[in-house]
Order: structure tokens, then C-alpha cells, then sequence
């Protein structure tokens, strides 16, 4: 019968740190994503309470999905600035506001160029 091998395995090495993010820009993710939540309940149930009496505004709920809409883009913007940092990203597309690396001259995400209109017109 023959013993399994029993010598204790190499340790994986450790993964880097984690780069530091900054506090105020995930304090302001995290609000946004809490009123966003919130407010995604808010319009879910307003629709529901007019659904079930028969008497849905639709004023009502347009103008909170609105407002909705305007805390999610807000969200994304952090969102992205966040992602800016963690990637060391050269900087974010003005067409889409997706980060890309240096010397890049297209974005990846829209194609848009992101050559100074100086460079295009040489």
C-alpha cells in the first residue's frame, strides 16, 4: 500500500494590494446607489398602488422615473471615475465617458477618436 504524499504545498503567492480608492467618490457611489435603490422601490410601488385602484398617472410616474434616470446617470458617472482610478486609465472618452489606456487613438468602446483636434488636422 503506498502513503500519500504528505509535504505541505508552496504557499500561492500573495495578490497585490488592492490600489486605494478614493473615499469621498465611493461615499458618493454608495449614497447614490442607496437613492437610487430607494427610488426604484418608490416608482415599483407607486405603479403598483395605481395599478390596483384602477388609476394610473402616467405624469406621475414619468416624472419620478425622470428623476430616477438622472441619479442612475449620476451613479454611472462615479461609477466610471472610480474605474478611471482603479485602471490607470489615460482618461475618459468625450463621446461615451468610457476610460481607455495611453496611447490609445480610438475609443474601445464607441470607436470615437481620441486624438486632439490638433493631431487630426495635421
Amino acid at each position: 500500500m503506498k502513503l500519500p504524499n504528505l509535504k505541505p504545498k508552496a504557499k500561492p503567492a500573495p495578490s497585490p494590494a488592492p490600489t486605494p480608492e478614493n473615499k469621498d467618490l465611493v461615499g458618493q457611489r454608495d449614497r447614490l446607489l442607496e437613492k437610487f435603490t430607494v427610488m426604484q422601490a418608490d416608482l415599483g410601488g407607486a405603479f403598483y398602488e395605481m395599478a390596483i385602484r384602477d388609476h394610473v398617472r402616467l405624469d406621475v410616474l414619468t416624472r419620478k422615473a425622470a428623476e430616477l434616470q438622472r441619479v442612475d446617470a449620476e451613479l454611472l458617472a462615479v461609477e466610471r471615475l472610480l474605474e478611471l482610478e482603479r485602471s490607470d486609465a489615460a482618461g475618459l472618452c468625450p463621446s461615451c465617458g468610457s476610460p481607455y489606456g495611453p496611447a490609445v487613438r480610438f475609443c474601445p468602446q464607441c470607436g470615437s477618436s481620441l486624438a486632439p483636434a490638433t493631431e487630426v488636422a495635421a
